[in-house]
């Protein structure tokens, strides 16, 4: 069963700098980068007057305006665009390794067998469901894995790793991360009225949304509605989650060096990518202890902002004109999945309670 959809290999892009049209030089990263910065800026403004709304929301929400509101759509596809890959690509590789250093092993020890079981058992079926559905409707490329990846691990950071092993299109990137953002947002408003109806405990539902909803800034928003043990429970819950990234991305890596053998193309990505080892670099430093809380802190707040500008970038490549002829079927697949991870991971809680 291959995980990844077969595509032609990708012509390697022409040494040095291409020109653009006229002969004149393309243009470098630095408008886009400047764009994106501004991005950042104004979404950390608006969570700090809107605190409910995390600010890598509403990154994205500014890329898919500034790439379709007339005043900016031509810049953003054109001289912006170098930069907002750049973005999207190469401060998404260090905004994951930054993310190592919120979680120790020595939490993921404490925890006890229980919870872990139940984590493992909500991310398999969450990505086996989810992307076995999303083949089943037929999305293209690598959408079915890259959503399957959101809705298990950690939402935008897990799909820009992912895809960034497999070698997906932009494109798919940039929908999964929109779709994924979305139901992860929308969670935000509706888990808090069912913790009554559910019966559910503080702590119980602090682990219920660290279990099922997607971004840490997601989760920290969700469960901080039920007060601080919901929060603690949440948070810790939701990290032992982001430590399932390294595996799974070490399994797409491997089922690309597969089907790279088997087409002949060569392509043999590493099994541990360098971004993936600084991950787990930062999780054993962390574990270490040695490293004061101001320090933390600090990376804590540029991990923030670098992927801020990463899910900017990725904002600012959906079109929502070809988006429209499978948004029905992505909608679909999201909230499916949704559902999938909502129960699985109610189911969870309730049998470890």
């Amino acid at each position: 069963m291959a995980l990844l959809g077969h595509r032609p290999a990708k012509a390697a892009p022409a040494a040095g700098r291409a020109p653009a049209a006229g002969g004149a030089p393309a243009p470098g990263p630095w408008p886009g980068l400047a764009l994106a910065a501004a991005a950042v800026a104004l979404a950390w403004l608006t969570h700090r007057l809107l605190p409910a709304l995390p600010m890598l929301t509403v990154t994205i929400v500014l890329g898919l305006l500034a790439a379709h509101v007339p005043g900016t759509r031509t810049w953003v596809r054109g001289a912006a665009r170098p930069g907002l890959t750049f973005a999207a690509k190469r401060l998404m590789r260090v905004g994951i390794v930054l993310l190592g250093l919120k979680l120790s092993l020595d939490d993921v020890l404490g925890v006890g067998w229980q919870t872990v079981a139940m984590v493992l058992a909500t991310v398999a079926a969450t990505f086996a469901g989810t992307w076995w559905l999303g083949r089943r409707l037929g999305l293209p490329g690598d959408q079915p894995l890259l959503i399957a990846t959101g809705y298990s691990i950690c939402g935008a950071s897990a799909i820009g790793a992912v895809g960034d092993v497999s070698d997906s299109k932009e494109k798919d990137t940039a929908v999964s991360v929109a779709v994924v953002t979305l139901c992860g947002t929308l969670a935000i408003a509706v888990l808090p009225l069912l913790q009554g109806p559910l019966g559910l405990t503080d702590a119980e539902f602090g682990r219920w949304v660290g279990a099922s909803v997607h971004d840490v800034g997601q989760v920290v928003a969700t469960a901080q509605t039920a007060g601080g043990d919901a929060l603690g429970e949440g948070v810790l819950v939701k990290l032992m989650r982001v430590a399932m990234l390294a595996p799974l991305v070490a399994a797409v890596a491997c089922a690309v060096r597969a089907r790279g053998a088997a087409a002949g193309t060569g392509r043999r990505p590493a099994v541990v990518p360098l971004f993936v080892a600084g991950f787990l670099l930062m999780v054993a430093v962390r574990s270490t202890g040695w490293l004061p809380s101001a320090a933390l802190d600090a990376a804590g707040v540029a991990q923030e902002l670098l992927l801020g500008a990463a899910l900017f970038g990725l904002g600012s490549a959906v079109d929502l004109r070809s988006l429209a002829r499978t948004g029905g079927r992505v909608a679909l697949v999201g909230l499916c999945a949704w559902v999938v991870v909502g129960g699985v991971s109610y189911a969870g809680v309730c049998l470890t309670a």
